[in-house]
């Protein structure tokens, strides 16, 4: 996950809103989002990296729902650490509150690469890094994640955390302008880009809520809604390495009780 923006009690219908977009590898092996059969993790909505066998973002029956992003560190990578996804479906099973759950993940995880997770349920939600804090309670509003801290204000993420705020005032049931937002491919001015270590051309082609590209692009949009009586819904649109759409899964259900 590379863009994420969440909306706490900031909607008149919606306590929890979730608008995220899945940036990879054309050639990373993914299924779209379905509930896991495994035994384990049959609570679990989510898509599936068949590579390692974790998750960018995924929701439970009961309503949990958690995400992972990458921290962006221009020449520190280790390729032996293991994948940040398996941290979700750690923070999704876990029975404690998802502070608890989230910072005791992240306390496990110095020899992962840079990341940052998010976690929460209808009541509460919380957020924590590997390069920082292990976990701190959100207030309620619009907050967003890309590759930096927490309400970190690069321009992708300053103009789609702005336009889900304006939706949610407006009190729209309607998801479908945020699928517009995560597909904005503006890319950020050169005054603009932040220095994270990577070259200029590749801020560049980062600096877009939807990036195109020929072996590395946004490979899927996520919404996730959960009303305040209890309703999901959890929405996946899937794209192909042209940019363009390649699927969708439109999944509602009912909260039940813990």
């Amino acid at each position: 996950m590379c863009l994420a923006i969440v909306a706490l009690n900031a909607h008149p219908h919606f306590a929890v809103v979730v608008a995220a977009n899945r940036d990879e590898y054309h050639a990373r092996p993914t299924t779209a989002a379905h509930w896991w059969a495994d035994e384990e993790y049959t609570s679990i909505l989510a898509g599936r990296d068949l590579e390692a066998g974790g998750t960018w973002l995924g929701v439970t029956r009961e309503g949990r729902w958690a995400f992972v992003t990458n921290v962006r560190e221009g020449g520190r990578h280790d390729p032996a650490a293991p994948s940040r996804g398996s941290l979700v479906p750690r923070v999704l099973r876990d029975n404690r509150d998802p502070q608890t759950a989230l910072a005791s993940a992240i306390a496990d995880a110095a020899h992962y690469n840079g990341f940052n997770l998010m976690a929460g349920d209808v009541a509460a939600a919380c957020w924590g890094s590997n390069r920082g804090e292990r976990g701190c309670a959100i207030a309620g509003g619009v907050h967003g994640l890309s590759n930096a801290r927490l309400d970190t204000p690069w321009p992708k993420l300053a103009r789609t955390q702005a336009g889900v705020a304006a939706w949610a005032q407006q009190g729209r049931n309607d998801i479908e302008p945020l699928f517009a937002l995560l597909a904005d491919r503006t890319r950020a001015g050169d005054e603009e880009l932040p220095e994270t270590g990577v070259s200029l051309e590749w801020e560049r082609v980062l600096s877009a809520p939807f990036i195109t590209g020929e072996r590395y692009g946004t490979r899927c949009s996520t919404v996730l809604c959960i009303s305040r009586e209890g309703e999901a819904r959890f929405v996946e649109q899937s794209f192909d390495a042209h940019g363009e759409p390649a699927g969708r899964v439109d999944t509602t259900f009912t909260l039940t009780a813990e």
